[in-house]
C-alpha cells in the first residue's frame, strides 16, 4: 500500500530514516515493517548513485522508499522519482512560491512541468504515469518560523500530500537548542500551529521523533512519524548489548537525526 492510500484510508504511518549508504541495511529496515523507509541524501553519507541501490533493496523487502533531497530543485527531485522513490521530502520550504516548485518538480504536466523519463518506475508499474500521479507523494517540510508564518499559504498549494516538521531546525528557527523542545511555549505552539493548520486544509502533519515520542506525536495528531533512525537504533543497539554483557544497565537516547 502506498503511503497516499494509507492516508486516504485514515491510517497513520510510521517510519524510519536512513542515512548510512548500504543497500542491505535498507532492506532490513523495510523487513522490520515500517510503514515507509525514508533515504535521507540531504544530511548524512547518501549519495544519488547509493539512494537508487537502497530503493531496489526497500522494494525487495516489501516496504515504500521514500527520499529526502538536499534541496528543493527540480533536477534532482526529478531524478529522484526517476529512481523509483515513492515521494519525496523536500527540505526548508518557506513560501508559497516554493512549494509550487515543489508540486510542479514532482508531477506531470498538466499538473506540474516534471520531465519524462522515469528510467527504475517503468520496470515497475506498467503505466507509470498513471501510477505517478496517483500514488507519488509530495511532502514539503516546515521547519523554520519564516514557514510557520506563511503556513495557511503554503497549505493551500494544491497537490501537497503531507508535510513533515524538522524539530532540530524548528527549534533553532525559534532561538532554541536543536532537538525535540517539548515543554517549552514557543515549540509547543509551534507543532499546534502546523497540526491546525494541516487539518484546515486537508494536509498530512509528518514529524521526526523517537520511539518513546511517537505516542505522544500521534495523540497531538501528527500521521507520519518516523519512529528512529538506521545509525541512532544500532547506536541504540550496540551500546545495549555491551552494557548488557558487562552486567550493567545501559541507558537510552532520545537523540534524532
Amino acid at each position: 500500500m502506498s503511503l497516499r492510500q494509507d492516508w486516504d484510508s485514515g491510517n497513520d504511518t510510521l517510519g524510519v530514516w536512513l542515512s548510512n549508504a548500504s543497500s542491505v541495511s535498507a532492506e532490513a529496515a523495510a523487513r522490520a515493517g515500517f510503514d515507509y523507509v525514508c533515504i535521507d541524501m540531504q544530511h548524512g553519507a547518501i549519495d544519488y548513485s547509493s539512494m537508487v541501490g537502497m530503493v531496489q533493496a526497500i522494494e525487495l523487502g516489501g516496504g515504500v522508499p521514500i527520499a529526502r533531497v538536499p534541496w528543493n530543485e527540480p533536477g534532482i527531485i526529478g531524478k529522484t522519482l526517476d529512481a523509483g522513490s515513492h515521494g519525496v521530502v523536500v527540505p526548508m520550504v518557506n513560501t508559497r512560491e516554493q512549494a509550487e516548485s515543489v508540486i510542479r518538480s514532482c508531477r506531470y504536466a498538466p499538473a506540474g512541468s516534471r520531465s519524462w523519463g522515469p528510467v527504475m518506475p517503468n520496470m515497475r508499474h506498467a503505466d507509470n504515469r498513471t501510477w505517478a500521479h496517483e500514488y507519488i507523494a509530495c511532502i514539503p517540510m516546515i521547519e523554520t518560523v519564516e514557514a510557520i508564518s506563511n503556513l495557511d499559504d503554503i497549505l493551500s498549494v494544491p497537490g501537497i500530500d503531507a508535510i513533515y516538521v524538522g524539530p532540530a531546525d524548528l527549534s533553532i528557527s525559534l532561538g532554541l537548542e536543536p532537538g525535540n523542545q517539548d515543554g517549552d511555549p514557543l515549540f509547543d505552539d509551534a507543532l499546534a500551529a502546523i497540526v491546525a493548520g494541516c487539518r484546515r486544509h486537508g494536509v498530512v502533519p509528518g514529524i521526526h521523533a523517537t520511539g518513546a515520542l511517537t505516542p505522544k506525536r500521534l495523540e497531538q495528531g501528527f500521521r507520519m512519524v518516523t519512529v528512529t533512525a538506521d545509525l541512532l537504533a544500532m547506536t541504540i543497539g550496540l551500546a545495549s548489548e555491551l552494557a548488557t554483557a558487562r552486567g550493567a544497565t545501559s541507558g537510552t537516547s532520545d537523540r534524532m537525526y
